[in-house]
């Protein structure tokens, strides 16, 4: 894991000589400062697991719109045909009455 560049003894002089804390202030607010910035930094593992899902999520995506698309072509084929039954039905009807 890399190391953030934290300098806890300058933060804990500032503290002491702008803030006017206590050492045992100073330096426990500096400890618990660079402990929280060590624990939340991502490793080249945590980012190459996030990666891994994304691409994962990416292919599951582009398998979710190939059938969504199948589906709205076997949905506008269908209605096409219809629409044609409706049409020739109705050529059909207007013909007979005609005669």
């Amino acid at each position: 894991m890399t190391a953030v560049a934290f300098d806890t003894l300058r933060f804990v002089r500032t503290l002491r000589d702008k803030a006017k804390m206590s050492s045992e202030q100073a330096e426990g607010l500096a400890d618990a400062i660079a402990e929280a910035i060590q624990n939340d930094l991502a490793t080249k593992t945590d980012i190459a697991a996030v990666r891994t899902d994304i691409e994962a999520m990416r292919l599951a995506n582009r398998a979710d719109l190939a059938d969504t698309k199948a589906e709205i072509i076997k949905w506008m084929i269908g209605t096409i045909g219809f629409q044609a039954l409706v049409i020739v039905g109705g050529i059909v009807a207007l013909a007979r009455g005609l005669h």
